[in-house]
């Protein structure tokens, strides 16, 4: 039997080395797997390509190694969350590849399907398409490295022809997701919000690590449940129901209001 399961967080991401490509689930703070996060940092890893739709905050989630500066490269949909982040990014000490949202989940779908690009209308007549995007800064401000030229297609879509730019999937080395349930084969449930893009970059990973708030035997989940097959994951750490969740913003309604 195909028992995928590791004792602990240290251990599940022990070789992970220096310069390695991650792809880590969660959208703003909702479904971060910060256990596995932590253990990143803990052990010194540096030099990451990140690929996830922001970079938390400065003092959680993806934010605590960007403080620390493990970081090289962001790929994200979403950076205007974290203060540090952006310091980074204008002073030349963080390249960024800023993707459109839902090109950057097909980008990661597409990778983990086995699809090598994909044709989009979105960023069609921008400079997503065109170019010129900054990815990097010098000391002195200016823009040091920038986004490239796409190829672009006309096809006919319902009778009209319109442009389309191609996009290439994106694979990594690594993959690290939290989810609500798991099984010892890998086979993944999320909980609500937290079923973002932790999916999608579990996928993406030539190796998915998970981090489960519960661990079940094979067989104790329906399958008409699950939403991530044991297929994609190969590494599963339990990290119990009480770990930490934060929200961006908390806001409530005024009692009598």
């Amino acid at each position: 039997m195909i028992d995928k399961q590791w004792s602990s967080a240290a251990e599940a991401v022990a070789d992970i080395p220096d310069g390695t490509s991650l792809a880590v689930g969660g959208f703003g703070l909702s479904g971060n797997p910060i256990a596995l996060i932590e253990a990143l940092l803990a052990q010194g890893t540096t030099d990451l390509s990140i690929v996830s739709n922001n970079c938390g905050v400065d003092d959680w989630g993806l934010g605590v190694l960007l403080q620390a500066k493990r970081i090289r490269k962001m790929t994200s949909s979403y950076v205007g969350e974290n203060k540090e982040f952006e310091r980074q990014f204008l002073s030349g000490e963080l390249e960024l590849e800023l993707t459109p949202q839902g090109t950057l989940a097909e980008k990661l779908r597409a990778g983990g399907s086995g699809i090598a690009a994909f044709f989009t209308q979105t960023g069609v007549g921008t400079q997503v398409a065109e170019g010129g995007l900054p990815r990097r800064y010098g000391a002195d401000g200016q823009i040091a490295v920038a986004s490239p030229v796409k190829d672009t297609r006309v096809f006919e879509v319902r009778g009209e022809e319109r442009e389309f730019v191609l996009e290439e999937a994106i694979a990594t080395d690594f993959s690290l997701v939290h989810a609500a349930v798991g099984d010892r084969h890998g086979n993944l449930v999320f909980n609500k919000a937290a079923r973002n893009f932790n999916p999608l970059a579990a996928m993406a990973g030539r190796v998915c690590i998970a981090q489960v708030e519960r661990l079940v035997e094979p067989g104790e989940l329906d399958p008409d449940a699950i939403h991530l097959p044991g297929v994609f994951v190969h590494r599963i750490v339990e990290v119990g129901s009480d770990i930490e969740k934060r929200i961006e913003r908390r806001t409530v309604a005024v009692e009598g209001a």
